[in-house]
């Protein structure tokens, strides 16, 4: 009997020392630095960014109120970046997320509904004027265009109709501001059309403006 007792006081030495054994560890960058293979992410990390839609004016807004259609309705952003709905007078629109705006609409709207629940969806895209992307000069149809993901040179010039029989593909160039200057970036319009040559092609900013200038004759 003591020497079945003292096998079993062995054994669950044995499983106690098992449970605290040390995390095993992993190699990192060719085993130069070794870490807890499982370790879990610090905390406070910071996330990656990412981009949210800004209004801007002469966007179209549908402002939904929920079992309140009476306080729902369409507007558009006015040029002084304000809107105005039922119950809610020149509220401003342009800078904010289309969730910052319902937010801010429901704070407005709980002085005379019981916790509303308010939901902005912006229907006719233009974009606040940092986030627009502008073309001037020799472009078929030079305009401003709301800035998207993954916009490219290639893409603009496909919403501005091309080039027209009078521009200087050559000397276009891209005014990009970074940080508090203003830089200039050349760009080759002409062979990206005309020749298909993707390497011309560029990704474009938020607030970028494309300039195509007239040919000198």
């Amino acid at each position: 009997m003591n020497k079945l007792l003292k096998t079993c006081l062995i054994l669950s030495i044995l499983v106690v020392q098992a449970g605290c054994a040390p995390t095993p560890l992993a190699p990192v960058n060719g085993g130069a630095r070794e870490v807890p293979a499982s370790a879990p992410a610090p905390e406070g990390a910071p996330e990656q960014p990412g981009l949210e839609y800004q209004i801007g004016p002469g966007d179209q807004l549908d402002i939904f109120v929920w079992r309140h259609p009476d306080v729902s309705s369409a507007v558009p952003v006015r040029p002084d970046g304000k809107i105005s709905t039922p119950l809610v007078e020149d509220m401003q629109a342009a800078g904010k997320t289309p969730t910052e705006l319902a937010r801010d609409i429901e704070s407005v709207l709980a002085e005379y509904i019981k916790s509303p629940v308010v939901t902005v969806i912006v229907t006719g895209f233009v974009g606040d004027l940092t986030e627009q992307v502008r073309v001037v000069g020799q472009a078929m149809q030079p305009r401003s265009l709301p800035y998207r993901q993954n916009l490219t040179l290639l893409d603009v010039l496909i919403e501005v109709g091309g080039l027209t029989d009078l521009a200087a593909g050559r000397r276009a160039k891209i005014i990009r501001r970074q940080g508090a200057e203003m830089i200039e970036i050349n760009v080759r319009p002409d062979i990206l059309l005309d020749k298909g040559d993707l390497r011309a092609n560029v990704q474009m900013r938020p607030g970028d403006v494309l300039i195509i200038p007239e040919a000198r004759f």
